[in-house]
């Protein structure tokens, strides 16, 4: 993808999802677990994640690959931020999905954190795209708040 088309990405887009969980763990240890992104096939059901590009870290190309009977779902993100322990940020840029995505990590003292996943998708399909994500949205609300809180579950088990 070349710059130009990552800077397009990177605008925000129609569809818009985020989910919110609080973990009882420090914001340090939540953003390392959920930086390593190998570990994100854990907690996201039918997907598998790897590095495919760098190593995690700012510039890095991961790549997560969706699978659901026949269906196959391929998403490629740039990491484009990093800020540990609050912040990291991607851009989707594969050849269906594009748009930003953010994760925040907010300390609420020392054990406890909230974190914030955020992503706005450019819809594909043009106007049907855009008929359709109200439909959509409650599904991708949903599925991303369970594995939100899979992820809790399993940092707080001192699992990831």
């Amino acid at each position: 993808m070349s710059e130009e088309d990552l800077r397009s990405a990177a605008e925000p887009g129609s569809g818009e999802v985020t989910a919110t969980v609080i973990v009882n763990a420090p914001a340090a240890a939540v953003f390392k677990a959920f930086t390593a992104w190998e570990r994100q096939s854990d907690w996201i059901p039918f997907t598998k994640v790897r590095v495919v590009e760098g190593d995690g870290g700012e510039g890095s190309l991961v790549e997560a690959v969706t699978t659901i009977g026949p269906a196959v779902l391929r998403d490629e993100m740039r990491v484009v931020r990093v800020d540990p322990p609050y912040e990291v940020r991607v851009v989707h840029c594969g050849r269906l999905l594009h748009g930003p995505g953010v994760l925040r990590c907010t300390p609420m003292g020392e054990t406890r954190t909230q974190v914030v996943w955020h992503e706005w998708f450019h819809l594909p399909g043009g106007v049907a795209g855009r008929v359709a994500w109200p439909v959509l949205w409650p599904g991708s609300k949903l599925s991303l708040t369970q594995a939100l809180k899979r992820f809790a579950r399993l940092v707080e088990a001192g699992k990831i």
